[in-house]
């Protein structure tokens, strides 16, 4: 069995702090305002993986009203959501993901991603995607405001091979 995911998370941008996407920390005057660390790549992530596996989103699992998930490093809801997919016997095949983001200019920060999420997820290189685009000045991403991402994952229940 073969079943797909959509996630989509975005977030604003906030003065100082980190800005972290799909795990590497990216060069930025400003970090992306959240409850955890405000990874708006492995959120829309873990929710594709939740939503492949039929089960409820990041926020029904991790609530930005529990205090325990504050400043909370985002690479644990991906490996939480991967941990209840496996649960039902399925593991991730591929990801594809679309960065969404007037700044930075993320071209060389790609590849750090894709090899991030690839170990993240226990994947080759291969299988996994990384795009970045602007907004082209239009709405909150277009003028500079944060950043959204939209990812896909599929998972099965036949290992990639």
């Amino acid at each position: 069995m073969q079943t797909i995911g959509l996630g989509y998370d975005s977030h604003r941008f906030d003065t100082g702090g980190v800005l972290k996407l799909g795990g590497v920390e990216i060069p930025h005057p400003c970090g992306l305002l959240g409850h955890s660390d405000a990874d708006a790549v492995l959120h829309a992530v873990a929710d594709a993986i939740l939503g492949a596996a039929g089960h409820d989103d990041i926020g029904e699992l991790f609530p930005d009203t529990d205090p325990q998930y504050r400043d909370a490093d985002s690479t644990a809801f991906v490996a939480r959501a991967l941990a209840i997919a496996g649960e039902e016997g399925l593991g991730a095949v591929n990801c594809d993901v679309t960065i969404l983001a007037q700044s930075p200019k993320l071209g060389t920060r790609k590849q750090q991603i894709k090899a991030r999420l690839a170990e993240l997820l226990s994947l080759p290189t291969g299988r996994v995607s990384v795009k970045a685009k602007t907004n082209e000045f239009m709405g909150f991403v277009g003028q500079g405001e944060g950043i959204a991402v939209i990812a896909a994952v599929m998972l099965s229940d036949t290992p990639p091979g």
